[in-house]
């Protein structure tokens, strides 16, 4: 079901309970306001009935009863004398509606009107007469007046509910076209345009989620940008990386394998000095070697497949270790760091690699150290730590290189966390944590 016919389905339920439940409060307060009258009524009749009696229950008048005319304009009763003989006497008229066709509706009649008793009292006239006094309620035309009223309050709350449902209607139709303007601006997201931004938005809710959603496509577009030129850096180093390998392929194997072939022919003359020819076949082919697993080193660290990580590690800070004199070269390392996976290792390694590249050619550092082991609290997580003592950098001006992106995205790929802090003058301390 959709948020309009939500609201629209709550507010017509909340609607009708409020009549509902105004109807029964007016219904039970013209119950209420109704025998109020009519008990008002009787006590006025019996109070002008009681003046004109003595103690002794007596008329003090000694004509006939023409002062209790005064009864005429008592309303909501039926007042009648009856005499000894049975004939009665009205004091009051019919008490009904002059035009019927106003009268309420007789379930309304039925709710409101209760069950009035025929009240009677024994009087007695100067001559002796003993009379009984009649006094029947006849709450119709109150009843009449009530349903008026009731009519104009339930009136009234149709009313404030409509006008409720128009102010209601015309705010949810102005959220809606925002919310539409918000799900066009997110399928554009899907398809990769992230220059369409969203227009500022009069209701604050709606506002925020524009600033939200803007600075998110701000950062999508910036990622983008990033990982694209980190692709197309890729590409580039991998290029590079073919061509050395192919130039040193044909420099290096091509020419030793030409010099061993040259060799092999003039082994064959009878007055060749087999010897020397020998030597330098044996020197050329232990060059080869040594170029064969440099090349090998490059591509992969066989060390790490064969030996474990930690051997891996030992092998390449030695390597850093000779090649930089001056840099000391600090490196905490558990066994139990050989039995996590392959994967991980790998990417550990080129992380630490390039991190001593960062800091063997921007850096300036003379010390550097490495933590790396397994933390088995709140979850397994293998924890890497890498801090230098040299120049650093303000990391909020300046934008990260692709070194930096280049170990962000080997981390994130293994569900990972890294940071960076540097200061200027202050090194830079690298923390990455991978879950294990």
């Amino acid at each position: 079901m959709s948020l309009r016919k939500q609201i629209i389905y709550r507010i017509l339920s909340s609607a009708l309970c409020i009549l509902l439940l105004g109807g029964a409060l007016a219904i039970w307060q013209a119950r209420k306001s109704v025998d109020k009258e009519v008990d008002a009524s009787s006590h006025l009749a019996l109070q002008l009935i009681a003046l004109s009696l003595d103690n002794n229950g007596v008329f003090r008048q000694s004509d006939d009863l023409s002062h209790l005319s005064t009864l005429q304009q008592t309303r909501h009763l039926s007042i009648q004398l009856q005499k000894t003989d049975g004939q009665i006497i009205n004091f009051t008229g019919d008490n009904k509606p002059s035009h019927p066709e106003d009268l309420p509706p007789a379930w309304f009649i039925q709710l409101v009107q209760s069950d009035y008793p025929t009240v009677k009292h024994e009087l007695k006239t100067p001559n002796g007469e003993f009379l009984t006094l009649l006094i029947q309620a006849q709450p119709l035309d109150e009843i009449t007046e009530v349903w008026e009223e009731t009519l104009r309050f339930l009136s009234l709350i149709l009313v404030l509910t409509l006008l409720t449902f128009i102010v209601v209607s015309l705010a949810l139709n102005k959220s809606l076209k925002s919310i539409a303007v918000i799900v066009k601006t997110l399928k554009n997201v899907e398809t990769g345009n992230y220059e369409q931004k969203l227009p500022p938005f009069e209701i604050k809710e709606f506002d925020s989620i524009a600033n939200a959603m803007n600075h998110m496509m701000v950062e999508l577009d910036k990622t983008r940008q990033e990982n694209r030129a980190l692709t197309q850096h890729s590409l580039s180093i991998q290029e590079d990386e073919r061509q050395r390998l192919s130039q040193e392929l044909h420099d290096e194997l091509g020419q030793s394998l030409t010099a061993i072939k040259v060799m092999a022919v003039t082994v064959k003359h009878p007055k060749a000095e087999q010897e020397k020819i020998s030597e330098s076949i044996v020197s050329i082919c232990n060059h080869l070697m040594l170029v064969v697993r440099s090349m090998m080193q490059q591509l992969h660290p066989l060390v790490l497949t064969e030996l474990g990580l930690k051997a891996c590690l030992d092998d390449l800070i030695q390597h850093w270790a000779e090649r930089n004199t001056d840099l000391n070269l600090t490196i905490d390392c558990d066994d139990c760091v050989d039995s996590i996976d392959k994967t991980i290792a790998i990417h550990i390694f080129r992380v630490i690699q390039e991190c001593l590249t960062n800091v063997i050619r921007h850096a300036q550092a003379n010390a550097v150290t490495i933590r790396f082991d397994i933390i088995e609290q709140p979850f397994a997580q293998l924890h890497l730590s890498i801090c230098d003592n040299g120049k650093g950098c303000d990391l909020t001006a300046n934008q990260p290189g692709f070194g930096l992106l280049g170990m962000k995205e080997r981390i994130k790929s293994l569900n990972g966390e890294i940071s960076f802090t540097s200061m200027p003058m202050q090194g830079m301390t690298i923390d990455v944590k991978i879950p294990l």
